[in-house]
């Protein structure tokens, strides 16, 4: 990532230096998961679409400890193993609006919720500025080489109210208390790096 472009990581002291951590991103580019795993101070594993586990890439990303996950039904092998990286300590990266969207975290899926209540792991947003914006003219569908993406991680805080309640209402609750943290890291975000517009 940084002899690719050139990443400015803004804030990532605020991730706890151990115990379980989850990395809460917006996703606008494919890009962004490569992107926080290579500039995260501490290994991140994403839950990845199995269909990306395939020829060379495979053993790639089970080595660098990606997780596969079958989208199209409720993987329990994939929870299991995304609450096994929490239970040792780990840091589990997870883009709560499910597929690359606006990358606004206008729209959050329960699973994000369901980690953080399960596990009383800490969520530390993350905003990832810039790889959207323009396409290069060398490689179409990524940034332009070298150019400037902004990775500003924020405070880490609790999903939970407290109670430990894993009801449907509970996660409700939370994943409405997550976007709104997550909703306001991303403004700050972009007031601090200059970005008002796009990702």
């Amino acid at each position: 990532m940084y002899g690719l472009w050139r990443p400015r990581v803004l804030g990532a002291w605020r991730i706890p230096a151990s115990g379980p951590v989850i990395l809460a991103g917006n996703h606008s580019h494919n890009l962004d998961g490569p992107m926080l795993i290579g500039t995260s101070p501490r290994p991140v594993h994403f839950l990845v679409k199995k269909e990306a586990f395939v020829g060379p890439l495979d053993p790639f990303l089970r080595g660098i400890g990606q997780l596969k996950v079958d989208r199209a039904s409720a993987d329990r092998a994939a929870i299991t193993d995304a609450l096994g990286v929490l239970e040792r300590g780990g840091v589990l990266g997870i883009f709560p609006e499910g597929t690359r969207g606006e990358g606004d975290f206008a729209s959050l899926r329960a699973g994000l919720a369901y980690f953080a209540v399960r596990s009383g792991a800490p969520i530390v947003p993350v905003a990832v500025l810039g790889t959207a914006q323009r396409r290069s003219r060398v490689v179409s569908g990524l940034p332009p080489l070298r150019s400037r993406i902004d990775v500003v991680f924020g405070d880490p805080f609790e999903a939970g109210d407290g109670s430990g309640r894993r009801t449907r209402a509970a996660l409700d609750e939370a994943t409405v208390r997550i976007q709104k943290r997550l909703g306001a890291h991303l403004a700050d975000a972009r007031r601090l790096t200059g970005r008002h517009g796009h990702p």
